[in-house]
């Protein structure tokens, strides 16, 4: 039988993902193609006629997609910043979103000048935040915590992956955030704190994706979205050197309320809300400073 056209397939697929209501039919289409030939999405143009055998597993894939599978799911992977992770079932997938918290702290440990930072990730899901930023600064010194055992499987692959690929080792944590009691040798010393934590109030509407196969437990934070919130920033104050920074990403509904959770606190000051490239808040961020008290000794 004659070699065909992928991009015709391509076609029929974005048609039939469209009607299954999926985001982004085309894009997702592409991807899955792409994918499959293990080409750039750019490049699918130099792949012009595959055998009929690939347009076969090609629309087995989307329709996969079509069952609002999320796509990550299904090629295995997913990016934060330079860095490839790998993810499935059990795992908070990353989202684009997040992206924009690592620029944020990789220009933060820039302007700090400190050499060998000391680097926590709470709620470190796939380890997107503490491997990206572990791979972009080689001399950081990264910690990472996670509470539920299937994330951490995932955030294990990953750093393995990561480590073997020659990137700077991570130090792993299974742990409550929330916890008094947790990484009581890190206070005082850690310079930059990053968390993506679950934030969705409960009982928001969620796309399939999003409702049926993300972890519920990486997901919501409670009737109003700050119940990890909460709590893990009166750790964030002990686990921070003075002159240490955080960055929290929250839902889109409560990001003057993180400001104020982090206002209300004397020992944080230069509280910024930051938005996403849609213009809705996304994260906030803020400075230890020292009490009266540490600023006698």
């Amino acid at each position: 039988m004659s070699r065909q056209p992928i991009r015709l397939a391509i076609i029929e697929a974005a048609a039939e993902l469209e009607r299954a209501g999926v985001p982004s039919a085309r894009v997702d289409a592409e991807l899955l193609a792409a994918h499959l030939l293990g080409v750039e999405r750019g490049r699918l143009g130099l792949v012009p006629l595959v055998d009929p055998s690939v347009i076969d597993e090609y629309r087995t894939l989307v329709a996969r997609r079509a069952e609002r599978i999320p796509l990550q799911y299904i090629t295995g992977s997913t990016a934060m910043g330079s860095i490839s992770l790998e993810v499935g079932p059990g795992v908070f997938v990353p989202r684009p979103e997040t992206e924009l918290l690592l620029a944020w702290a990789l220009a933060q440990l820039e302007a700090s000048g400190l050499r060998a930072p000391v680097v926590l990730d709470l709620c470190t899901g796939t380890g997107a935040l503490a491997l990206a930023i572990a791979h972009a600064r080689p001399d950081a010194v990264v910690h990472a915590v996670e509470l539920q055992p299937q994330a951490l499987a995932w955030a294990r692959r990953n750093a393995d992956r990561r480590r073997d690929a020659g990137d700077t080792p991570i130090t792993l944590v299974q742990g409550d955030v929330t916890d008094r009691s947790l990484l009581t040798e890190l206070e005082g010393g850690v310079d930059l704190v990053v968390s993506n934590p679950p934030y969705i109030p409960e009982g928001a509407v969620l796309d399939p994706e999003v409702a049926d196969h993300d972890p519920y437990t990486a997901l919501f934070g409670g009737a109003d979205g700050l119940s990890v919130i909460k709590p893990m920033i009166n750790n964030i104050a002990r686990w921070l050197r003075i002159g240490g920074a955080v960055g929290v990403e929250h839902d889109d509904t409560n990001g003057s309320q993180v400001a104020e959770l982090f206002r209300a606190r004397r020992v944080f000051d230069q509280v910024v809300e930051h938005p996403d490239l849609a213009g809705r808040p996304r994260f906030v961020v803020a400075h230890r400073v020292a009490t009266d008290v540490e600023a006698a000794r």
